[in-house]
């Protein structure tokens, strides 16, 4: 949501190097898996495959395990390819590229393990550059008066460093798709009201469950069907427009109220004699009917000042 959601594979470090192909072989197994996945980070993978011109094969029993990873048998081999919790869930020993996947997150790649047979065999970088916008969008949300927080499925030191460049500084980190549900709700519970912003798949649950789901346009299907507001574009500005329009139309209809209601709460005691005994004065019907007219024009007049709504620039 965050990023411009174009991933890019940009290190491929196996245990073997890249002695006897093995190199070759281990990207042409992965990629294969990954063509049955539906992750940006799947396509990432299949992409960097095929610009090296390998050709990919049949996969068995794929299947995505949501906020793990994907497996699959090829060409009589077990594969799984996802983040380093899962792997360490299989069983597999990540010792050996620990320090090198570290390097790869604290530059702000994410880093997809790879198991061969519940052995692991290589990690790959991905990375995805920040939107534009995003910084600007997280500053004006401040402005606003809102708290602005992540929620990423990624490790913590990648989500932190993506999170130091958008400007945001309360992260949760590494959580699965139940479990961003699960945050929504601890702050609902703490009396907070909750907006979702989410493009993926795995966000899909939390933008149901938010008071306010906001969907990114550009990304899935699921996610817009889950979402209460659809933004046709990825600019994330288009938060920020949003919740002010939000802002400028209940604005207008607690004016609206006032015009609506200001007219009776003055003419009602006046039409039922309330200051005949002192002043002598009745309401007049014509001006009562007058009055009520007025009420209407009022209340139209003011709500069409909305279509001059302009969204402030808090840059």
């Amino acid at each position: 949501t965050l990023t411009e959601g174009k991933p890019t594979v940009t290190d491929f470090m196996t245990v073997k190097g890249t002695t006897d192909g093995n190199e070759l072989q281990l990207l042409q197994l992965a990629a294969s898996v990954e063509r049955n996945s539906e992750h940006p980070l799947g396509e990432a993978v299949v992409r960097y495959a095929r610009s090296q011109e390998i050709s990919l094969t049949d996969v068995r029993d794929f299947e995505a395990v949501a906020g793990s990873g994907v497996r699959g048998v090829v060409q009589g081999k077990s594969i799984a390819l996802g983040t380093l919790r899962w792997m360490q869930e299989l069983g597999c020993d990540t010792e050996y590229l620990e320090l090198r996947a570290r390097a790869l997150e604290a530059a702000s790649k994410t880093v997809v393990w790879m198991a061969v047979n519940g052995k692991i065999e290589a990690i790959l970088g991905i990375a995805d550059a920040l939107k534009p916008s995003s910084r600007a969008a997280v500053k004006a949300l401040q402005k606003l008066g809102l708290e602005v927080a992540m929620l990423t499925g990624d490790n913590r030191t990648t989500a932190e460093s993506i999170a130091l460049s958008a400007g945001i500084d309360r992260i949760f980190a590494e959580v699965r798709p139940d479990q961003k549900v699960a945050q929504i709700q601890a702050l609902q519970a703490q009396g907070k009201i909750v907006a979702m912003v989410g493009d993926g798949i795995n966000d899909a649950p939390a933008l149901a469950i938010a008071d306010v789901g906001i969907a990114i346009g550009t990304g899935t299907d699921i996610a817009i069907a889950a979402s209460d507001i659809t933004l046709i574009y990825g600019d994330l500005q288009g938060i920020v427009t949003a919740i002010q329009l939000s802002r400028a139309t209940m604005r207008n209809i607690r004016e609206n109220l006032f015009f609506a209601f200001i007219y009776n709460i003055a003419g009602i005691p006046i039409a039922a004699g309330i200051l005949y005994p002192i002043f002598g004065w009745l309401l007049n019907p014509i001006i009562a009917g007058g009055a009520m007219a007025f009420s209407s024009v009022s209340v139209v007049t003011n709500a069409l000042r909305l279509r001059n709504f302009k969204p402030k620039n808090l840059a």
